[in-house]
């Protein structure tokens, strides 16, 4: 959910030590003290997605629609003058390079104002009466209709492939029902029984809800834990690597580590039973929140994928990207996960998606190097790179890397293992953490095995750490001085040996930032748009059509009906984006015929693009694709010749964007 209000901001800081506590200890470069200065220069990340602007924070599940990974999150483009979130869109055909598309479902829409987390599912049998293939959103919104704006869940809906989303209504489909927390929806399809199912957050436990139709839910159950305040649950089945199936249930809880606690177990369809009281986690480090996961198309049952915010709410303002990039959200690189079985049980193994090595742009070999102490330097520097090496020794008490290390060898982070547990150690440079209580990360080593494997992903605010197959991850931000692009390797106790030492270099993966040219939502049209005929002194019109974004759109009614005539012009822009996105409804009354109503694309004056709508009130997606005219200057012109019935037409939401 969004916790971008300071109520639940203060909430969350103060249940923060409701979970278990790492403990910090010795290990090289394990001191504290407070964050280094930082240079000049970018601090956005190289290849991890980041939002483009202003504010980021919980991600929400992806879904596949047409091919493509649509992805969603809470986004705020009032920060940090005000809080309230909006839903952001960004499509990939891989999970690693992914294009802006913008807001998809716009805040202050309804009386119920910010939206929060929750799933949106692909409601192929059209059970909630959008239609067949339209992508439904569950999502927790402040009830406001009386004024008391408690949490409760409501439908909204996008019948454009869930690129822009409506409400359904103001009125909650999972009312309140007098509890404190209650959010973060997330919705499954439960085949075997043909209903959907519904974990949603309710403080320390998480209430279970079935639907036929997504409209009508009832209470089935509550699983509840004892740690703390739980937010962002997830639940699918999973095939093991035993041929077993077993259903998960994570959730993410305050406290350290405020990152992805899990139990597998068992579900059948109104309540979950765990197999182990205790939770494992998907993450140890601090700041892999709100983590959401989805199924890999190509193997639905053995796979999933997964990424998470690397932010913490202990911390969520405490960063440099906002002054020296004009943003504040990263999120993890996605991951692939499976099931594996131990001795101990089933858990969660992950290792970064395969297709993060399709972007890259170099590897270069290191070779074997043999370290009795240390600090031993590599022959690389940089800030965004893969690093995988194969550790082995014989006796000794610590063994690692260390990481953005500075000229001077003060300033660096340091992973690796001790004894019994490997760890991430972010002390000795630009932590987040300012109270030094979430310096260093630990998960669990088994101190008679001699051998490990490392491959840790560095972004320029970011670390993960995967040991061995990826039970164990460490995931941090990680602040180092621009400037600080050192490797060095080291041991105490013994010695060892780094080989098959790898550095993987990646291209740049930002985003270009989608651009609105108008969203017709103020009582006149925007600045330098131009009307003649009977649409001279009008403005967009405050309506609710199916499908339309916001409340408001141009429609050339508002110039005295079907009779009124004329042009609605915008300003001259420059194409430079690969597709132009618009919603269009009214006559059909293509270019070239008698009586037009149409939308074109006009370039060196000439039409280039053209669309009509259908005779009907809905507005329908179009989708120009301009990527052989980018850097030309263009107009969008609103033309409406017709005066018989259905002599009107009706835009929304011009878009530009990759």
């Amino acid at each position: 959910m969004s916790s971008t209000t300071s109520g639940l901001r203060l909430l969350r800081t103060a249940l923060a030590a409701l979970v278990l506590a790492t403990a910090a200890v010795g290990v090289p470069g394990a001191g504290g003290g407070a964050p280094q200065a930082q240079a000049a220069g970018t601090y956005r990340a190289q290849y991890h997605f980041t939002v483009p602007d202003r504010w980021m924070n919980d991600p929400q599940r992806p879904v596949y629609i047409n091919g493509k990974l649509h992805y969603y999150y809470l986004y705020n483009a009032d920060y940090p003058n005000a809080v309230g979130t909006a839903w952001r869109l960004a499509t990939s055909t891989d999970g690693v390079a992914f294009a802006d598309q913008g807001i998809a479902a716009p805040k202050n829409t309804n009386v119920n104002r910010d939206l929060w987390s929750g799933s949106v599912v692909v409601d192929t049998a059209n059970t909630a009466g959008f239609g067949a293939g339209a992508v439904v959103q569950l999502v927790t919104q402040p009830d406001f209709r009386t004024g008391g704006g408690a949490q409760a869940q409501f439908l909204w809906y996008s019948i454009d492939g869930g690129r822009t989303f409506r409400p359904h209504g103001d009125t909650p489909v999972i009312p309140n029902g007098g509890r404190r927390d209650f959010r973060d929806p997330k919705v499954v399809w439960d085949s075997a029984r043909g209903r959907w199912v519904a974990a949603i957050s309710e403080g320390e436990r998480i209430g279970f809800f079935t639907s036929p139709d997504l409209k009508t839910w009832t209470w089935r159950s509550h699983f509840v834990t004892n740690h703390g305040l739980l937010e962002c649950p997830d639940l699918f089945p999973i095939r093991a690597d035993d041929g077993t199936t077993h259903w998960v249930l994570g959730v993410s809880p305050g406290g350290t580590p405020s990152t992805y606690a899990y139990w597998t177990g068992t579900f059948n369809g109104t309540a979950f039973t765990a197999a182990k009281t205790t939770p494992q986690w998907l993450d140890h480090g601090f700041d892999w929140y709100a983590g959401v996961t989805w199924e890999d198309p190509a193997a639905p049952m053995d796979r999933r994928f997964g990424m998470a915010w690397m932010n913490n709410w202990a911390y969520p303002d405490n960063t440099p990207t906002r002054a020296a990039d004009g943003f504040n959200g990263t999120d993890s690189i996605v991951r692939q996960i499976t099931l594996k079985r131990y001795p101990d049980g089933y858990a969660l193994v992950s290792q970064p998606t395969p297709a993060l090595a399709s972007h890259a742009t170099s590897v270069r070999n290191l070779g074997t190097i043999q370290v009795n102490g240390g600090p031993v330097p590599l022959a690389y520097n940089g800030t965004a790179y893969q690093l995988d090496t194969d550790i082995s020794w014989t006796q000794l008490d610590n063994v690692g890397v260390q990481l953005r290390v500075s000229a001077d060898g003060t300033r660096h982070a340091d992973a690796g293992i001790y004894r019994d547990f490997s760890y991430l150690n972010r002390r000795q440079t630009g932590s987040p953490d300012t109270t030094g209580t979430r310096g260093e990360s630990h998960a669990p080593w088994n101190p008679a095995k001699k051998t490990a494997h490392l491959r840790i992903l560095v972004d320029r605010t970011t670390i993960e750490v995967f040991v061995d197959d990826g039970r164990h991850v460490h995931s941090s931000q990680v602040f180092a001085d621009p400037s600080d692009t050192g490797i060095r390797l080291y041991t105490s106790g013994g010695s060892a040996t780094f080989a098959n030492t790898r550095i993987t270099e990646f291209r740049d993966l930002a985003q270009r930032p989608a651009r609105v040219l108008s969203g017709f939502e103020g009582t006149s049209y925007d600045p330098g748009w131009s009307t003649t005929g009977r649409f001279v002194g009008t403005g967009p019109t405050f309506q609710n059509l199916p499908g339309m974004v916001g409340r408001a759109v141009l429609d050339t009614f508002a110039g005295g009906g079907d009779s009124a005539t004329g042009t609605i012009t915008s300003p001259t822009f420059t194409l430079d984006r690969n597709h132009l996105h618009l919603l269009i409804a009214g006559g059909n009354h293509p270019a070239g015929s008698p009586g037009q109503t149409t939308v074109n694309l006009i370039v060196n004056g000439q039409v280039v693009r053209t669309a009509t709508g259908d005779n009907t009130g809905v507005m329908k997606p179009v989708d120009w694709n301009v990527g052989n005219l980018q850097g030309q200057s263009a107009r969008v012109q609103v033309i409406d010749q017709a005066t018989g019935a259905w002599g009107h037409i009706m835009v929304d939401h011009l878009l530009l964007s990759d």
